[in-house]
Parts: C-alpha cells; sequence; structure tokens
C-alpha cells in the first residue's frame, strides 16, 4: 500500500464521490415515478420506491462523509468515524423499509382487480427506463466502490450496494417486462415486484450486520490482523515478543494496540524509538490507523530477548506439524 495521501484531499474525493450518487439517485427516482405511474407498472413503482430510498441513502452518506472528516474535538477525541457506521446502519433501516413498502404494492395489486394489458408503446418506455438506470447505477455504484476502497469509507461502501443491488433490480424488472410483452401475462409485473423485494432484503440484512458489528466496535478480519503480526515480526530482532492485540474500527478510522516486551537492559529512549519505527509501518499498511503500543520490561532474565518471534515461531509449528 502506498504511503498515506493527504487527508484532505482524501476528505474532498469521498464529498464529491458523495454528492454524484445523490444527483444520479435524484434523477432516477423522478424519472422511474413519471414512467411507472404513466404505464401503471407496479414493478417501476416499486423500483422507484427502492431509488427513493437509495436517495435518501446517498443524503445521508453525504452528510456523514462530511460529518467523519472533521478533526478529533473536545466532546469526540477519537474523532467522528462512527458517524459514517451509523449512516450505514440507517441506510439499511432504509432499505428494509423499502421491501416492505415494495410487498404492500405488489400484494395488494395481485389481491385486487385484474391488473391491465401494458401497450406495447408503454412497455417499450419501461424497458428503456430499466435500461438506463441499470447502466447509471453500474457506473456510480463502481465509482463509488473505488473511492470507498482508496478512503476506507464504510459510507461510501454501503451506498455503493445500495446500487449495485439497484443494478440488479433494474435488469429484473426489465426482464419481467419484455415477458409481459412476449406472454401478455401482466401479472408477472407484481411477481417480479415481489422478486425485486426478496433481493434487497438480503443486501439490508447484510448491511445492518456489518454497521452494528463496526458500531459494537468487533475486531478487523483476520487476514489484516495477521497483516498487522507479520509487519510486528518484521522488528522480532529488536524486541522479546508482543501479545494482547487488539482492534476495531471506526468508519474509516482503524485502531490498533498491542503490548511489546522490551529487554530490561533497553532505555526508555530505545523502546520509544522502537515504537515510533513500528508506527510508521502499520500506518504504511493501513494509513487511517491509530496505534498505541504499550511497552513492559522482560521478565525472563533476557536470555530470549531480541531471539524470537511468538507469531512465526507458531507459524513454523503449523508448517512443520503439517509436513
Amino acid at each position: 500500500m502506498s504511503p498515506n495521501p493527504d487527508k484532505a484531499s482524501l476528505d474532498q474525493l469521498k464529498e464529491k464521490t458523495a454528492r454524484l450518487s445523490v444527483i444520479s439517485n435524484a434523477g432516477l427516482v423522478i424519472m422511474k415515478f413519471i414512467i411507472g405511474f404513466s404505464i401503471g407498472s407496479v414493478s417501476i413503482i416499486s423500483e422507484a420506491i427502492h431509488s427513493s430510498m437509495d436517495l435518501i441513502a446517498a443524503v445521508i452518506a453525504f452528510f456523514s462523509v462530511r460529518k467523519s472528516a472533521e478533526p478529533p474535538d473536545e466532546g469526540h477525541e477519537f474523532g467522528h468515524g462512527k458517524f459514517e457506521d451509523i449512516s450505514g446502519l440507517i441506510e439499511a433501516l432504509l432499505i428494509f423499509l423499502a421491501a416492505f413498502l415494495i410487498i404492500i404494492e405488489a400484494v395488494s395489486k395481485l389481491m385486487g382487480e385484474p391488473s391491465e394489458h401494458f401497450t406495447p408503446d408503454l412497455l417499450y418506455l419501461g424497458i428503456a427506463v430499466m435500461g438506463v438506470s441499470a447502466l447509471v447505477n453500474w457506473y456510480v455504484s463502481g465509482r463509488l466502490m473505488s473511492v470507498a476502497k482508496q478512503t476506507e469509507s464504510i459510507a461510501l461502501e454501503s451506498d455503493a450496494w445500495h446500487l449495485r443491488t439497484d443494478v440488479y433490480t433494474s435488469l429484473g424488472v426489465l426482464g419481467g417486462l419484455v415477458l409481459i410483452r412476449l406472454t401478455g401475462l401482466a401479472i408477472l409485473d407484481s411477481l417480479v415486484a415481489l422478486g425485486v423485494a426478496v433481493v434487497i432484503m438480503k443486501a439490508a440484512y447484510d448491511l445492518t450486520v456489518r454497521s452494528l458489528s463496526d458500531l459494537i466496535d468487533h475486531s478487523i478480519p483476520d487476514e489484516d490482523q495477521n497483516r498487522i503480526r507479520e509487519v510486528i515480526c518484521e522488528h522480532a530482532s529488536d524486541y522479546a515478543g508482543f501479545h494482547d492485540l487488539k482492534t476495531r474500527r471506526s468508519g474509516p478510522e482503524v485502531f490498533i494496540e498491542f503490548h511489546l516486551v522490551m529487554p530490561g537492559q533497553i532505555t526508555v529512549l530505545q523502546s520509544h524509538d522502537l515504537a515510533d519505527h513500528l508506527e510508521a509501518d502499520l500506518r504504511l499498511e493501513y494509513p487511517r490507523s491509530h496505534v498505541t503500543i504499550h511497552i513492559e520490561p522482560c521478565n525472563e532474565g533476557c536470555t530470549r530477548c531480541g531471539s524470537f518471534c511468538t507469531f512465526y515461531q507458531k507459524k513454523a509449528k503449523s508448517e512443520s506439524a503439517g509436513k
């Protein structure tokens, strides 16, 4: 990973990309509602409802990335990263609401009077709208996902998944309209809408789990924790051992802390220099990280000091056992 980019530049990029999502969603919502009510298609109206929730989510994401970019203050000494996690949870709940509204609309249409046959011209118009929606959201979601990975923004990543889900549901509605045109069965419109609801409920569940995970300070993924251990072990000759590695995420920020065991004869200055070096190396891997290292003396007579790394010892034993 490259050295930490300028934080102000990354924050501006996040805000610019979030604004793009708001503008594109607003345009698609207006277009889908107009066409949906014009041709009386419950599946297109359900997509408009879905996109309305995406628009609200995009607005929330826009303001959350602006808030999370603010520096720590007296009331938020650890920064404002949790605003992005809260944003992700709210966005997930909005998707659940959208699915509920779609199910109500589709079931009422199925239980009500038989649907009128759509005229071919209006069907073609609906198909065109769904095609445009899928293309626009594919581009915007790709842009959001790219910036989310670059800036480690869960708010933008959640918004990207919302729009990616919208791509799939738009394609589903498009397919349903094509089948209606081929078969003349208008009931397919409501059935497709129910399918849309099921898909977006799954997306909402996944986003809820992830957002709650960060809000309750869950550890970062195992592969990241192993990489942190590897970085620490690159300096194994300079310390006696380390333990109690703890990690958590707060929006785009990653918090890392551990105990570093130093040989008893090492000076405070030497311990401090090593801690600074480790912090710098970890920030190369995780630019938005906050590293806390607790130094403690070795209590084993220094015969083992600087000669081992607990992580690599375990790894070597595991590899030997596997042979």
